[in-house]
């Protein structure tokens, strides 16, 4: 073959070899330019977030930190005994109260110390003025909170139907207020007229919450005060809290069913020694009169009171489902 053939050959080859991959390489550049140009422009691009929208997210951002300082500040209040007879529902200082505790714990002192000595006039002395006067104010507190939490679904019912007829969410209640029971017609009585004295509503709440330390009530509060600092639908907020206030109600009935079988155990080991004690009494009193009349059995008698209020205590706790 002619080698100049050849040698022409080779240069078309390599002259078009080049020419292409010229033409490709400027190609890729190019796309590579488009696509880092609209990946740029996509990652400079924010997203669009409507001002109203976020002023709203932090109007109820501050709101629930207002809320729980204000609920850090009143937790000690609660817990003393002004706030404890506030809860109760009684108009009794706590003056009155600790006279009163005094009064009864002299009576059992002294009730104490006629039948069998000193040891019963100072148990008498503790438990008539700390034990007995502090223990039947908390079954009053427990028994007015109770009755409140199940009649408040059937309020915020009220408020939602006021609401949805047109009704202010001041005349909604004062409805509660009028037409309610007790004690859920103290408490919005009392919440109405704080307002039209001029107090905020937020803080209305708040001391409805300090007389009535409830989840639910805090959620209702919170509810309100939301609403009103940021707007939204009323209505819809406490249909939805109503629902969940009877989702928690029906919950606790189910506990308290299927924990109804422990509780009476409990009941029943906690009594059977003072059930004992009391069937040996009668059948021969001289056995176990020496535990009131000898020394050693005073201390005998004080061990055996003291590990059956301990193994009452836990089993109290053991059955006692808190969620």
């Amino acid at each position: 073959m002619d080698p100049a053939l050849i040698a022409a050959v080779l240069a078309f080859v390599a002259i078009g070899g080049a020419g292409l991959a010229f033409a490709g390489g400027g190609e890729g550049r190019a796309s590579n330019k488009r696509v880092q140009a609209v990946a740029g422009a996509r990652g400079a691009r924010k997203p669009v977030i409507d001002p109203s929208t976020l002023k709203r997210k932090q109007t109820t951002q501050d709101a629930l930190k207002e809320l729980a300082q204000s609920e850090k500040q009143s937790r000690k209040r609660r817990l003393s005994v002004k706030g404890l007879l506030e809860q109760a529902g009684l108009s009794v200082t706590p003056t009155a109260f600790w006279i009163a505790s005094g009064v009864i714990g002299a009576v059992a002192a002294i009730a104490g110390l006629l039948v069998q000595g000193p040891i019963a006039a100072a148990a008498g002395l503790f438990i008539g003025g700390l034990g007995l006067p502090r223990w039947a104010l908390g079954f009053m507190v427990s028994s007015r909170q109770k009755k409140f939490s199940n009649l408040l679904a059937d309020a915020i019912d009220v408020i939602v139907r006021g609401v949805k007829s047109g009704l202010p969410l001041n005349q909604c209640l004062r409805i509660i207020s009028t037409e309610s029971s007790e004690p859920l017609r103290t408490e919005f009585q009392t919440l109405c007229d704080s307002t039209t004295m001029g107090v905020p509503l937020d803080q209305s709440l708040q001391r409805m919450y300090d007389r009535m330390p409830l989840p639910e009530v805090n959620f209702f509060s919170i509810v309100l005060v939301i609403q009103q600092k940021t707007g939204g639908n009323l209505s819809e907020s406490l249909g939805n809290l109503s629902a969940v206030l009877r989702s928690r109600k029906l919950m606790k009935e189910k506990v308290k069913a299927l924990s109804a079988e422990a509780n009476a155990s409990a009941m029943i080991i906690g009594s059977l020694p003072i059930a004992v004690m009391a069937m040996v009494y009668f059948t021969r009193p001289e056995y176990l009169m020496v535990l009131f009349t000898h020394p050693t059995g005073h201390l005998i008698l004080l061990g055996a009171a003291v590990m059956m209020a301990m193994g009452i205590f836990i089993m109290q706790k053991m059955v006692n489902f808190k969620f």
